[in-house]
């Protein structure tokens, strides 16, 4: 028997060291963790059962038989965050480059399924070189039976990718189907083909970093949703945006309480948005001074700057916040923002989680580059979104709700389940200048009679009574009960039943 037990021993001990002292330390000089370090960060102490240390692959071709380490390149299994159930793989580049083969994705597919059944979501450290070579269709048809189950848990448990080293070609496709991407700054990267290829095919030169680096996907092509600085910081991170999340479509988020009253005045709101309609204010002020302990964790947020998503909590319960930022672009809705709001608000009904929105919006952005972008299409993404959701749905009208936008931002139209609005909101088709233009062509020529024509709309259109006089608005309150009346909105919304008639699958306008 104690024979048996060392050999135990020493097939878990080479299954730990990975590809070996060396490649470890290859890996420390580049800044990295190893899979099985950043296993640790991002788990509770103690807590992670792993499962398949003794896989191998099962490749013949280009003397791959001689060439077999435990494990296989990926460390899977289940642990606890903050005393919640995960399941976790975690990708070992110092064993063939991470590269993926068939019994590797075998490895990843095994927690999946079983986080399916339990309810539980999945987290992947993605560290990989992409698929593995001397497999061919076999390494191939491993990434689509991963990619198969990132689409049949989604929405039914969530999922979160954290790139810390290379992901590219196919790889990239199951982190694009996950529900949040974060990567680490200059060590991670994702795109589809590389700098060669590139250059090849297109004759542009170009480094990894700027074709797929963090700074390339967190602020122009939005594909990833956070960047950090180090691996480290990006797990703690990881453990940060768990918190907010249910363990799948089953549960309710879980509710923190913190020390922070529903009832507590923010009288410095009476003051936050300036007299004048055409000066900007800062929307994360209104949002870190109403939700509890003024945390708030933003998702994208330095990707259309012009929206603001992320989760907090009020009176303890998790909540998606959705809020123009009327600092950027006046808070126009544009082609990316519509995207950005549209893919968080869906994240959130899937999962239960009620949404706030606070508005500020002038309309859709114009112009020919937006309509030649689909702008059309991309905003009726959100208007989806919106109408869609079954989950208590908040809404405060801060400022300008204008024309159509007005519509797409969760209005009662939208089935919003408390509409309110700020004292000075102006809820009208278009700002009161650019109506009398059209309505009074006649007076172009006389400014005096412009001018009185304008005073006129506005005392009519530039406040929120008509609005609240058809009960599209519940109510016109002061700025500084938005946190009450939020939190009493959320208790009375606590039950909320509604269900969308029956279909196989809505035609969303992709």
């Amino acid at each position: 028997m104690q024979e048996i037990l060392e050999q135990l021993e020493r097939k878990r001990a080479a299954a730990r060291l990975g590809g070996g002292v060396k490649r470890i330390d290859a890996q420390h000089a580049k800044g990295k963790l190893t899979a099985r370090e950043r296993i640790e960060v991002l788990l509770d102490e103690g807590t992670f059962e792993e499962w398949d240390m003794f896989v191998e692959h099962r490749c013949t071709d280009f003397g791959m038989a001689e060439q077999k380490v435990p494990g296989d390149g990926v460390v899977t299994g289940y642990g606890m965050i903050n005393g919640r159930l995960v399941f976790v793989f975690s990708q070992d580049f110092t064993v063939f480059g991470g590269a993926l083969s068939e019994a590797h994705a075998e490895k990843i597919c095994k927690i999946m399924d079983q986080a399916m059944k339990v309810g539980a979501p999945v987290i992947g450290l993605n560290d990989s070189g992409g698929a593995r070579i001397q497999e061919g269709v076999a390494s191939l048809g491993g990434y689509a039976e991963v990619f198969q189950r990132n689409v049949l848990a989604s929405g039914v448990i969530p999922q979160i990718s954290v790139i810390m080293g290379p992901c590219a070609g196919g790889a990239v496709y199951s982190p694009a189907m996950t529900d949040f991407i974060f990567m680490v700054q200059d060590t991670s990267y994702m795109f589809v083909t590389g700098p060669e290829v590139v250059k090849t095919v297109t004759h542009e030169e170009v480094t990894a970093e700027e074709l797929g680096g963090a700074l390339t996907h967190t602020t122009k092509s939005g594909v990833a949703d956070r960047a950090f600085d180090n691996d480290v910081e990006a797990l703690l991170m990881v453990r940060r945006l768990f918190n907010y999340l249910p363990l799948s479509n089953r549960e309710k988020a879980p509710v923190r309480q913190s020390g922070d009253p529903i009832d507590r005045a923010e009288l410095s709101l009476d003051t936050l948005v300036p007299d004048n309609p055409n000066k900007p204010y800062d929307m994360k002020e209104l949002i870190l001074k109403t939700v509890d302990d003024g945390d708030f964790f933003e998702i994208q947020p330095d990707y259309a700057k012009n929206i603001i998503v992320g989760f907090a909590r009020m009176d303890g319960q998790t909540v998606g916040i959705v809020a123009n930022q009327p600092l950027v672009l006046a808070g126009c809705l544009d082609i990316k923002s519509s995207i950005k709001a549209a893919r968080f608000v869906r994240f959130c009904d899937a999962f239960h989680i009620p949404v706030i929105t606070f508005v500020d919006v002038p309309g859709f952005m114009p112009g020919t580059a937006q309509e030649y972008g689909g702008i059309i299409k991309h905003g009726a993404k959100l208007l989806y979104a919106y109408a869609e959701a079954t989950v208590p749905k908040i809404t405060v009208i801060t400022r300008k709700a204008y024309g159509g936008a007005y519509d797409v931002m969760a209005s009662k139209h939208l089935r919003g389940d408390v509409n309110l609005a700020w004292p000075n909101a102006e809820i009208a088709v278009m700002g009161a200048k650019g109506a009398v233009e059209i309505i009074f062509r006649e007076d172009k020529k006389d400014p005096a009679k412009l001018a009185e024509r304008e005073a006129e709309y506005k005392r009519r259109f530039a406040n929120p009574f008509v609005a609240a006089e058809r009960g599209y608005i519940d109510d016109v309150i002061l700025p500084h009960e938005t946190r009450k009346r939020i939190c009493r909105s959320l208790v009375m919304l606590k039950d909320k039943k509604l269900d969308n008639p029956w279909r196989k699958h809505g035609n969303i306008p992709l």
